[in-house]
């Protein structure tokens, strides 16, 4: 059967991109939440990875949420791209933002979300340290309020099992597993030749010591583990992985908040 071309423009002009700061308002008023009702917002930080970019907090997610955006049916939101940093922010280039700064800042967005009509609202983080329990905490908060369903994954602590599958070993803060993800995204923002394993401190046991600023940048979960090999073919296969197991995550929360009729609208 044709479809006439009058009709085939008027779908395609409902939504010309999955990328919420693409649509005008028009759009977005067609699409949310008559057609979308999930949001996926990026968060991050800028601070020294090693010899990966320092924005490679901000670039992974962003990657990840594309990638799945069109998998979950949703929109991305836009990036989040300065945080709590940490011990890292005496670096070159970092930038740290005081926590409450941050949780007004990251609460209003999310409220934002929410009134917008999103239905999910799904962080992607790739930062940790106090982000992490901050950003629950703000989740939690806007969720209640709101009636809206969150969720906040950190993706490389999620997707632990890949990268031990996909590597043979542990990982760690702009170690293999992280800079393989942004060297699948784009090798051109891993620089390997000034990689030195000097560049990498194992994560110390709790309450062992703690130095600010830390000592090294790459930062191992285990000692001995995660030190940077350049591997394309596995930074590929373990993009691919992620971007699956993230992706099933949203799926089944979403599905299980609907099954059992979780803020019905």
């Amino acid at each position: 059967m044709l479809v006439p071309l009058f009709l085939f423009c008027a779908a395609a002009a409902a939504q010309s991109s999955r990328e919420m700061a693409d649509l005008n308002w028009m759009e977005f008023r067609e699409v949310v939440p008559a057609k979308v009702q999930t949001v996926l917002l990026p968060t991050g930080t800028v601070e020294a990875h090693g010899v990966a970019n320092n924005g490679a907090d901000v670039t992974a997610p962003v990657a990840l949420a594309r990638a799945m955006a069109p998998r979950v049916n949703a929109l991305v939101a836009p990036a989040v791209p300065y945080g709590v940093t940490g011990s890292l922010d005496p670096y070159a280039g970092g930038i740290t933002i005081g926590e409450q700064a941050y949780r007004a800042y990251v609460g209003d967005v999310l409220a934002g979300l929410a009134g917008n009509g999103f239905r999910n609202i799904i962080v992607i983080n790739g930062h940790g340290g106090g982000q992490t329990a901050i950003l629950n905490e703000l989740a939690e908060k806007i969720g209640r309020a709101h009636r809206v369903r969150t969720l906040v994954v950190n993706w490389w602590a999620y997707c632990a099992d890949v990268t031990l599958k996909v590597f043979g070993e542990d990982g760690g803060h702009a170690g293999w597993n992280e800079n393989a993800f942004i060297q699948a995204i784009d090798p051109k923002l891993v620089h390997q030749e000034r990689y030195s394993d000097a560049l990498a401190t194992p994560r110390p046991p709790q309450g062992a010591w703690s130095a600010y600023p830390f000592p090294s940048p790459i930062i191992l979960y285990r000692p001995g583990q995660g030190y940077v090999r350049f591997d394309q073919a596995k930074a590929d296969e373990y993009f691919k992985a992620v971007v699956d197991k993230v992706t099933e995550l949203v799926r089944e929360t979403v599905a299980k908040w609907d099954r059992a009729g979780i803020f019905d609208r």
